[in-house]
């Protein structure tokens, strides 16, 4: 199974980091505010899908969500601009376990 760990925008333009094992049904539950969005999404209305990375394992996937969730939200707006993880993490985590996705592709 892969495992999604991705960032999107809200329209204060503040930035939500969250995992998934299914990007599409998690997506659409944030923009809709489905019952099982996260709670930080139901109270600020989605506007953009801004970053998407791959691995293998839950585990990883735990780990660069909260390394991520750890930065300030200019260093986050560096990574979405295509900063590689490498750069913040290096010293934490195996920054080769992660892809970063091309989320034009993403429906």
């Amino acid at each position: 199974m892969k495992y999604y760990i991705y960032i999107i925008r809200c329209s204060d333009n503040s930035l939500y980091t969250g995992i998934t094992s299914d990007l599409n049904k998690r997506i659409n539950q944030h923009f809709t505010k489905d019952k099982k969005c996260a709670k930080y999404t139901k109270s600020h209305n989605v506007v953009k899908l801004e970053c998407v990375y791959i691995c293998e394992t839950k585990s990883l996937a735990a780990k660069l969500e909260y390394y991520l969730k750890t930065l300030k939200k200019f260093q986050k707006e560096e990574i979405i601009c295509g900063k590689p993880l490498n750069k913040f993490f290096k010293e934490k985590i195996d920054c080769e376990k992660y892809k970063k996705l091309d989320i034009s592709s993403i429906k």
